[in-house]
């Protein structure tokens, strides 16, 4: 509080002014690349915005479907979530289930609420397998090794519309250059997954390129020069780790995915359509490249859109497909939001004597 018997002198005012300015510059640029991906959030969504009332228009309908369906989707659902925990578990070498599955619980609601939310909800899965005693530097690469294993897993499905297509079946032309495109993307991930995992120069170049970047943007943080090291120290234990196990990793990326369409489909019949199974594949596969999107929380607008649009192509109409898509995202998309909500309160009561990201044994 100023002395009314001592007032600032000339030098204090203007040393408060400068320190106010520099306050204010340091607060814009710390907020302006959240404002500006809220910007571009809110002009997406309102472009998407007569793709998401026409299946929010939907929703009286779903009263009229067959409840039967219902726990269906749930159950396959939950395969589809616990086929996630699984790989994680194997890519973070832990036996601790509740760990992993309140961490990627919570983090996957913090992704779908908050724009651009995947490095949001992989913050908070950091924080929460850390808080839980798992070293942080195998939190991080085992994050990433299964982030990795599952795309790739998810680039795969289209080719299993290959049969369909050399037994004769046409596929149409939008869903076509959808297989095309997730063939392709496939082969990238797996040649670049295969020279990381077997080449250690050139996850060191990866590494260095990530040190780099990391220092120039922590400038008021000390430089770092282990990343290489520390990259390639825990590519070796994962892959040691791993080892015959890797089967394993690869049947729950697959699971993840396969029991998450399998939903669709059940939306699908609940709505009364029978679309060819392998067109929904591919109409799937697709709206899950565009959930990955980081501009709205979680794909929002752009998996109902290219759903719908996809699903029209796989021969479903417009109703149907409307009618489908709400079904199936109120089952893996909205119903998640909550759980995850209880997952990081369980987690928080479970954990919350451990501090500092203490290190436990698996």
């Amino acid at each position: 509080m100023n002395d009314p018997l001592h007032p600032p002198t000339p030098v204090e005012i203007e040393e408060v002014e400068r320190l106010e300015q520099r306050s204010a510059k340091e607060i814009l640029k710390a907020i302006w690349p959240r404002l500006l991906f809220l910007a571009v959030a809110a002009i997406t969504l309102y472009v998407l915005w007569p793709s998401l009332i026409s299946v929010f228009r939907s929703w009286p309908e779903l009263l009229r479907l067959n409840p039967a369906w219902y726990p269906v989707m749930l159950a396959l659902e939950a395969a589809s979530f616990m086929c996630a925990w699984g790989l994680q578990r194997l890519a973070l070498r832990t036996n601790r289930w509740f760990a992993v599955a309140t961490s990627q619980l919570g983090g996957n609601a913090v992704s779908r609420v908050v724009p651009g939310g995947a490095a949001a909800g992989g913050a908070m899965q950091f924080k929460m397998l850390s808080d839980a005693g798992v070293e942080p530097a195998r939190v991080g690469s085992g994050l990433t090794v299964a982030s990795l294993i599952s795309t790739g897993a998810l680039f795969a499905l289209p080719i299993l519309s290959v049969p369909a297509a050399l037994a004769g079946r046409p596929i149409p032309g939008g869903l076509a250059q959808a297989a095309w495109l997730g063939g392709l993307l496939f082969v990238v991930g797996f040649v670049a997954g295969w020279v990381l995992y077997r080449r250690e120069a050139a996850l060191r170049k990866v590494g260095g390129g990530i040190q780099w970047v990391r220092n120039r943007a922590l400038r008021k943080r000390a430089p770092r020069d282990d990343l290489p090291g520390l990259l390639v120290s825990e590519r070796n234990e994962i892959r040691d780790s791993l080892g015959d196990t890797w089967w394993k990793a690869l049947l729950f990326a697959s699971g993840n995915w396969l029991f998450d369409y399998l939903a669709l489909l059940a939306a699908l019949a609940a709505a009364g359509a029978r679309p060819r199974p392998t067109l929904v594949l591919l109409a799937y596969a697709a709206s899950m490249v565009l959930a990955m999107i980081p501009i709205t929380p979680g794909g929002l607008g752009f998996v109902e859109a290219g759903l719908t649009g996809m699903l029209a192509l796989a021969g479903v109409n417009a109703g149907q497909a409307a009618l489908a898509t709400l079904t199936y995202r109120l089952v893996s998309y909205w119903l998640p939001l909550p759980l995850g909500g209880a997952a990081i309160v369980a987690h928080r009561h479970r954990y919350a004597r451990r501090s500092g990201g203490a290190v436990a044994a698996p």
